[in-house]
């Protein structure tokens, strides 16, 4: 099954990726960034917020966006 994954941390890239059914976006953030804390980042696919239990389906878009850049200063814009 084939879906968008974008991820926004860094330079970010788009891309069509291959997954499995029933793959959850969980699963895919653990497959995708392994090292990294989901708490860090803003999920979301086709624009909304889901679940951790969410299954991903044919043609959604993925986004991941971490909520904090590095080196950035709180209460700056």
């Amino acid at each position: 099954m084939k879906i968008m994954y974008i991820n926004n941390d860094g330079a970010g890239f788009a891309d069509y990726i291959d997954i499995s059914p029933n793959t959850t976006i969980e699963a895919l953030f653990q497959q995708k960034m392994p090292h990294d804390q989901t708490s860090d980042f803003l999920i979301r696919v086709n624009r909304q917020p889901v679940p951790r239990d969410y299954c991903l389906q044919g043609n959604d878009r993925v986004t991941i966006t971490p909520t904090k850049i590095d080196g950035a200063k709180p209460g700056y814009i």
